[in-house]
């Protein structure tokens, strides 16, 4: 058996153990680069930590950290009270600020799981007080976390843009970004009428209940009780009477000219709503810094994002208490991890040998639609951080011939490995489920499995005729 095919059987042992076990993808990956890459091929401990993506290391490191810092401090609470507050009590807006708020979040550096699950709480606690339905919400908040996902300072970004960089395959971060956000956006935009957007226009705050918009079939007259984890599928049900649904009143405010008028909608944060203050300008003020120095500037991300974390920490100390412990040392180990093993793969030839074999059949194109539908499939069972580590370099000698534009390609792997996390299987998913009203779990994984799996399907097809074949024609 050569060298290539053992390494290739190590990365699929990888994700298979990782999607089926509870071990961890990243500390995986690095006793497989240490297991090929001392017994197979022989290469001494310093090759293998040779494959160490560093600067990666430093970008996870330094936007989680700064992303903690914001957290502690109450910045991301006042982004996301703002933001809903902004509504006015326009219902069939709520999704649209759930989308805006957690793209906005990964865009800046939250890790997509992270930003989830930040916002789903949230955004489930809307569809019960508005009677709306929670697969819709659930799949603004993923869609959004995806649409924010590949700015040039984000994770998912940071990923591509860096795997794309190493192999000297011409990139194009904005390009990346705004396709990106533009696809979820429209995707956004057929889960709105799928799932019951229509009977949300015109409704107001102040309407009160009525019955859930586009799910009747999704709200059972059943409660879990006695042993029921919450968990999908699990638990005994026994039935009880519906739950009444009291409309919010309407508060009516007497004008000086005698008539009345509809006051604001109650805010949904309540009396402990947070409020600007110094520590909060001064975290605003360093994200958009960290943004402008990463769109107009060649500074290091990472570094640029260390900087104005240690600044903060400096100038308020209590919003850094914490904030290392909190950073995502699980996505940190996952990514570098997958990193490390397929640069072992890269020096043994496995991704030159793999990638002239999906060449040689002849149909660049085919290829390529090929490499699409094992992202979006695997990501849907495993992780997206990890499939973008390890199948764009896998791609990099079929795009190296130049049939295929590398821009679109990746691009295209991007997206459809990326819209499939809604699989109540993968973290985002899952997320949403847990947070799903109690009576309404059951039918909240349903549909984001039948939705996740649908995205399997369709994305890499779409994608494809979107941004790789214009590209030969």
């Amino acid at each position: 058996m050569s060298d290539h095919v053992i390494s290739l059987i190590a990365l699929a042992l990888v994700f298979t153990v990782a999607t089926f076990t509870s071990v961890h993808m990243g500390a995986l990956a690095i006793v497989a680069a240490f297991v090929v890459g001392t017994f197979f091929v022989h290469e001494s401990a310093d090759e293998i930590f040779g494959g160490f993506p560093g600067d990666l290391f430093v970008v996870l490191v330094g936007v989680t950290f700064l992303f903690a810092i914001a957290k502690n401090n109450g910045t991301v609470d006042w982004l996301v009270h703002a933001s809903t507050r902004a509504v006015r009590g326009r219902i069939a807006l709520i999704p649209w600020v759930m989308f805006l708020v957690t793209a906005v979040l990964t865009a800046v550096g939250a890790v997509v799981p992270a930003a989830v699950a930040i916002i789903a709480p949230i955004g489930m606690g809307f569809a019960v007080r508005y009677r709306i339905n929670p697969v819709l919400l659930g799949l603004f908040i993923i869609n959004g976390a995806s649409a924010g996902g590949f700015s040039p300072i984000s994770i998912f970004g940071s990923i591509t843009n860096g795997v794309v960089s190493r192999n000297d395959l011409p990139g194009n971060p904005m390009l990346l970004f705004a396709s990106s956000f533009v696809f979820n956006a429209l995707l956004s935009v057929v889960v709105f009428f799928l799932f019951g957007g229509r009977e949300l226009m015109g409704r107001r705050a102040q309407d009160g209940g009525g019955p859930v918009p586009g799910n009747a079939d999704d709200v059972p007259e059943a409660r879990p009780k006695g042993g029921d984890t919450g968990a999908p599928g699990g638990g005994a049900v026994a039935l009880q009477a519906p739950t009444t649904v009291t409309p919010t009143p309407t508060t009516v405010t007497p004008t000086s000219t005698g008539t009345a008028e509809l006051s604001d909608p109650p805010d949904p944060f309540g009396p402990s709503a947070p409020r600007l203050n110094r520590v909060r300008v001064l975290t605003l003020t360093g994200l958009l810094g960290l943004v402008l120095g990463a769109l107009f500037t060649d500074l290091n991300v990472g570094l640029l994002a260390l900087t104005v974390a240690v600044v903060l920490s400096l100038l308020a100390p209590e919003s850094a208490k914490g904030a290392v412990d909190r950073c995502a040392w699980s996505t940190v180990l996952l990514v570098c991890g997958v990193v490390t093993f397929v640069g072992t793969m890269e020096r043994i030839g496995t991704i030159d040998w793999l990638g002239h074999s999906v060449a040689d059949i002849g149909a660049p194109l085919l290829g390529a639609l090929l490499i699409c539908c094992i992202g979006a499939v695997v990501s849907a069972f495993a992780s997206t951080t990890g499939i973008l580590g390890a199948l764009i370099p896998l791609a990099v000698p079929f795009l190296l011939g130049g049939e295929v534009g590398a821009v679109g390609m990746v691009i295209a792997l991007a997206i459809s490995s990326s819209v499939v996390d809604s699989s109540p299987i993968s973290t985002s998913g899952a997320l949403v489920t847990a947070h799903a009203p109690e009576g309404q779990r059951d039918a909240v994984f349903r549909k984001l499995m039948t939705w996740g799996l649908s995205m399997a399907a369709i994305a890499p097809p779409v994608t494809w005729m979107i941004f790789v074949v214009p590209g030969r024609l």
